[in-house]
Parts: structure tokens; C-alpha cells; sequence
């Protein structure tokens, strides 16, 4: 299967440079390039679309805006959003993690790392490092700078349709813990932790393991460590 992927940033240069990296792969294709956010929107509509490289910062409409609109839409719910920031402990990158992206990438990152991502993404994972998850997720999320915009009380009375052992993997989840460490941890075989975690999106709603993890934080179920 082709990966398509979507190229939404406002420098040139840069999705010149990602064009060539992507299109050298056998399993992705370059469908489609924009400069800000509405034409980013506007294209995954458009065009069969299965994981868009989304620069936060770009003129008009931008990355935050277009990756709510994107996930937004019923139409396009197979649609994987990686935002690529150049700092990546800031505070959008969690913004667009709740507006349904499915993870993030540094600009400054291997070329490697950026194929890795797009592929990861289109099989529906998240690309939320333990370290990003513990750190950065828990700084923005889980600190009490939310305001109400942020907060979803509603959440909290949904993880009432959570089995006992669904509640447990999702906190595995939310520490940035693999189905492979999260059955070893809870002593079950792989295949029933994505069971779990498959059932567990269900219920709330979550396109994704890294909606799982803001989930988790928003609703309270898992608080951020001091150390």
C-alpha cells in the first residue's frame, strides 16, 4: 500500500526538501503541497490524503486551525495529521494533539525519523515518545493551566463506560508505555492489550493513541509527576 502524503508548510524550500525525501520512498507519494492552512484543508478534501506534514506556524489559517477543521471532519477521519515545529516543547504542539493531530515531529529531526513518523502515523499509532508523553503532555495538560476552553468535564463521565482493566491500560497508555511493555507490566498477551485499547477508543472517542494519552490527562485520570 502507497502512503499519500499531504505537505502543508509555508516555506518552499522545505516541502521541496520533504518532497524529494518522500517521493524516494517505494511505499509514499506526494499528493499535494500547500502554503497555510485553509489550501491544507482544502487539498486533504480533495485528494486521497492518509498522512499531511502540518507546520504550526504558517500565515492566515494556520496548522492548529487546519489540523481542527481536518479532524473535524467525519469525511476525513482515516486522515493522520504530524505537526512539524520547530520547538517542541510548546504549547501549540499540545493544542494540536487536542484538536486531533496524531503526534509531532522536530524540523531539526533525521530524515529517518520523518519517514518513520509518516509511516507510524498512517497505521494509526501516535508518535508520542515516553519521554514526550511524561514531559511535555504532562506540563501542558495536567498543571492547571488548561483554562475552560480546555477542559472537557464531560470526558471524566465518559471514563465511566471503561472496564476496570480498559482504565488500567489507558494509564499505561498515557505513559507513553508500547501494547508489548504494557503487556508485560499487566501480564496479558499483546494482541488482549490492543483489544483493550481499541475498545477503550471506542468508548471515548479517540481517533488515536495520542487522543487516548490527552484524554487521560484532561479527564484526571492520570496526574503529571513533580519529579
Amino acid at each position: 500500500m502507497t502512503i499519500r502524503v499531504l505537505l502543508a508548510d509555508d516555506q518552499a524550500l522545505l516541502r521541496s526538501a520533504f518532497r524529494v525525501l518522500v517521493d524516494s520512498e517505494p511505499d509514499m507519494e506526494v499528493v499535494g503541497e500547500a502554503s497555510d492552512g485553509a489550501e491544507a484543508v482544502r487539498l486533504t478534501g480533495e485528494r486521497e490524503v492518509d498522512v499531511v506534514l502540518m507546520d504550526i506556524r504558517m500565515p492566515g489559517t494556520d496548522g492548529l486551525a487546519a489540523t481542527r477543521l481536518i479532524s473535524a471532519d467525519p469525511a476525513l477521519a482515516h486522515v493522520r495529521v504530524v505537526i512539524l515545529t520547530t520547538f517542541e516543547v510548546d504549547d501549540y504542539v499540545v493544542q494540536a494533539l487536542r484538536a486531533g493531530a496524531s503526534g509531532f515531529l522536530g524540523k531539526g529531526s533525521e530524515p529517518e525519523e520523518l519517514l518513520s513518523a509518516i509511516r507510524v502515523a498512517a497505521g494509526g499509532e501516535a508518535l508520542l515518545s515516553p519521554t514526550a508523553t511524561k514531559g511535555l503532555i504532562a506540563r501542558f495538560l495536567a498543571q492547571g493551566d488548561l483554562g475552560d476552553e480546555g477542559r472537557d468535564p464531560a470526558r471524566g463521565e465518559r471514563l465511566d463506560a471503561l472496564t476496570s482493566r480498559e482504565r488500567e491500560v489507558l494509564v499505561q497508555v498515557a505513559g507513553g508505555h508500547s501494547n508489548d511493555e504494557i503487556a508485560e507490566r499487566l501480564e496479558v498477551s499483546p494482541l488482549t492489550v490492543k483489544t483493550h485499547v481499541n475498545r477503550a477508543m471506542a468508548k471515548l472517542g479517540a481517533r488515536d493513541r495520542a487522543q487516548l494519552v490527552v484524554i487521560a490527562y484532561e479527564s484526571g485520570l492520570v496526574r503529571p509527576r513533580t519529579d
